[in-house]
């Protein structure tokens, strides 16, 4: 049995727990507040400010895990690189999380990888955002270099004001950089999340493509199918995908389950962003794969054996919250689990606020998945 700690304790992190303990491992959940999702399916847990290189680095050498896991951005990264050093497995790598955590160096590894992006440029001020824009030419892209589901995201028309995204991205923005980047709008047809795993001891292999659609910055459903070359997906941009997707994790290292993200033109395929870990958009394949990307993700690790992979048609569909308060319960729930092959997963957030996701919807297509999440209301 191992001892795995999860820096980070949201929904994606809840589902991981559930896959590891399947397993028969032991969890020490992270998180800087109690009672996050996955602390109430871990064995143990901490309250700690992950940004914080001391009390990180306490909670760490008093738990003595085995593995290390980050969920999410915001981490002393520093700090899982002296622990790496020291013997403990650090997912995917400490060079690797280090180099995702903010958006500018996993772009510039793409860049210097020669991997097709989008024009970019980064800002420290206003002024300097004001310049970039120009530079590129509007509209463009406004994001903090550290966030996550679209926190600080906005798309900057020339007659809007810049000054509005610059404030929007900086008060958004994780962690204690104030720095943004600001990238060329692709007019693209399709966004693309290849799960992408990474064996300890095997071969890279690839999920199907997953399909997603995003506002605000933040997925709001996908969709995958039981056939690769599915919807407007074509199979020299699935084979283009995998090479590029091998590629920037060959340079990133380690073993676990990488979320890749595309745009894809009709011309050509476009690298957007990487997650070291499970993706948003792949919660579909709880319903649409065998092993869900949770499960692949566990078993890579761990270095297990993962046979083939088996899909069906799948799609999900994101619970928003609507009001700022906690919540007291969710309506409609048993109307929407009347609806032919749909299923529910409540993540268990205490508190909801406007457009934060409180839950999601898997079902056997788009229509429905989306039709029951429009159905269920958070009750604060």
């Amino acid at each position: 049995m191992k001892r795995i700690m999860l820096l980070g304790s949201g929904e994606l992190g809840k589902e991981f727990v559930i896959s590891a303990k399947r397993l028969g491992h032991y969890i020490i959940a992270v998180d800087n507040y109690k009672n996050a999702p996955a602390m109430q399916v871990a064995d143990r847990y901490e309250v700690c400010n992950m940004l914080d290189a001391e009390k990180l680095r306490y909670v760490i050498d008093f738990h003595q895990p085995d593995i290390i896991v980050p969920e999410v951005e915001a981490i002393r990264t520093e700090v899982l690189k002296e622990f790496e050093d020291e013997g403990i497995q650090v997912v995917p790598s400490a060079y690797a999380v280090n180099a995702t955590m903010n958006r500018d160096t996993i772009r510039d590894i793409a860049n210097s990888l020669g991997l097709r992006t989008a024009r970019y440029a980064y800002a420290t001020n206003a002024i300097e955002l004001a310049e970039a824009a120009a530079n590129i030419g509007y509209p463009v892209v406004v994001k903090p270099v550290m966030s996550s589901s679209g926190k600080g995201q906005s798309v900057v028309n020339i007659d809007d004001n810049i000054v509005d995204a610059w404030e929007y991205a900086k008060n958004n923005s994780r962690g204690d950089r104030v720095k943004v980047i600001v990238e060329e709008f692709i007019n693209f047809h399709t966004e693309i999340t290849l799960l992408t795993i990474k064996q300890k001891n095997n071969k890279t292999i690839f999920c199907n493509p997953i399909g997603h659609v995003q506002e605000r910055g933040d997925y709001q459903y996908s969709w995958q199918t039981d056939d690769t070359l599915s919807g407007n997906v074509k199979l020299d941009q699935v084979l283009t995908m995998r090479d590029i997707a091998k590629k920037i994790t060959d340079h990133l290292g380690g073993a676990g389950l990488f979320g890749v993200e595309f745009f894809l033109t009709d011309n050509e395929v476009i690298f957007s962003e990487l997650s070291p870990r499970p993706h948003d958009t792949g919660m579909v394949t709880l319903c649409s794969q065998n092993l869900s990307e949770f499960d692949l993700h566990a078993r890579s690790i761990l270095g297990l054996p993962i046979p083939r992979i088996s899909y069906k048609l799948g799609a999900s569909a994101v619970i928003l919250g609507t009001e700022k308060g906690w919540v007291k319960d969710y309506s409609n729930v048993e109307e929407a689990l009347s609806i032919e092959g749909v299923d529910v997963r409540i993540f268990g957030k205490e508190e909801s606020r406007p457009y934060r996701r409180m839950g999601v919807v898997l079902a056997s297509t788009l229509e429905d998945a989306r039709k029951a999440a429009a159905m269920i209301k958070v009750v604060t």
